[in-house]
């Protein structure tokens, strides 16, 4: 697929998934040498330790992690400080690179960095997994209220198609779905969301119960369900 025929969006997409279903779907896991960038609380690291050989996570929230270093892990997981754009292993030695939600966090000016880098570790036909939000849905229209990330979303699509362009990576293929977020109250949304340790939300008074409101009209008696949708970049590393 060449980088002008990339969709940063598919209003169509009405499967709703799990993004671990889509995971196994996309990656030969079993066995691979598997770098997560920007592991957060590591969810997904330990699904895919479940079958990887082998899982170095990075991340650069450095109080997020310091809890996943001291909490019990899986053998063969490590735990690291890291950036994307300056990635700490070793040229050509990773099968599979994963990026869940996290490529829109790298400062703008260095996401051709990260796509450099992720080249440099793949081994000759090792793959790039990186999940990104789509810039719509209930969810995002309260999100942004407070953090609207269309800019840096744009952003994170446009580096990935200038790594296409310019034949750093080729892109395999491109999934859409709705991921189902489900939330009991407001309480649990602030605690989730606006109280991340990798991003600090200021809101105001005002603002705050703006999003109240916002979330409270999603809310029935078995809480707030949301479904968020979901692309998938797949990129495979052809050369050496």
């Amino acid at each position: 697929m060449k980088a002008s025929e990339m969709r940063i969006a598919d209003p169509n997409a009405l499967r709703i998934a799990d993004e671990g279903d889509i995971l196994r779907e996309c990656l030969p896991l079993p066995g691979a040498k598997v770098l997560e960038l920007g592991c957060g609380k590591a969810e997904k690291t330990r699904l895919v330790a479940q079958t990887a050989a082998s899982v170095l996570a990075l991340e650069v929230d450095a109080m997020q992690l310091a809890e996943n270093q001291a909490a019990e892990k899986p053998g063969n997981v490590q735990f690291a400080f890291g950036s994307a754009e300056n990635i700490p292993t070793d040229d050509s030695s990773v099968d599979i690179v994963l990026m869940f939600k996290s490529l829109h966090h790298v400062p703008v000016e260095r996401m051709d960095d990260t796509f450099s880098e992720i080249h440099r570790v793949l081994k000759p036909g090792g793959l790039a997994y990186i999940s990104e939000p789509v810039y719509a849905g209930d969810f995002n229209e309260i999100l942004r209220l407070f953090h609207d990330e269309k800019v840096v979303r744009e952003a994170a699509f446009a580096a990935e198609m200038k790594a296409v362009s310019t034949q750093r990576l080729s892109l395999v293929s491109q999934t859409f779905f709705l991921q189902p977020m489900h939330f009991d109250d407001f309480s649990q949304f602030e605690n989730r969301i606006l109280k991340v340790t990798h991003t600090e939300h200021r809101l105001s008074p005002a603002l705050h119960e703006t999003v109240r409101s916002g979330f409270n009209r999603h809310m029935s008696p078995n809480g707030a369900t949301f479904h968020m949708p979901i692309r998938v970049d797949l990129f495979r590393k052809d050369g050496p």
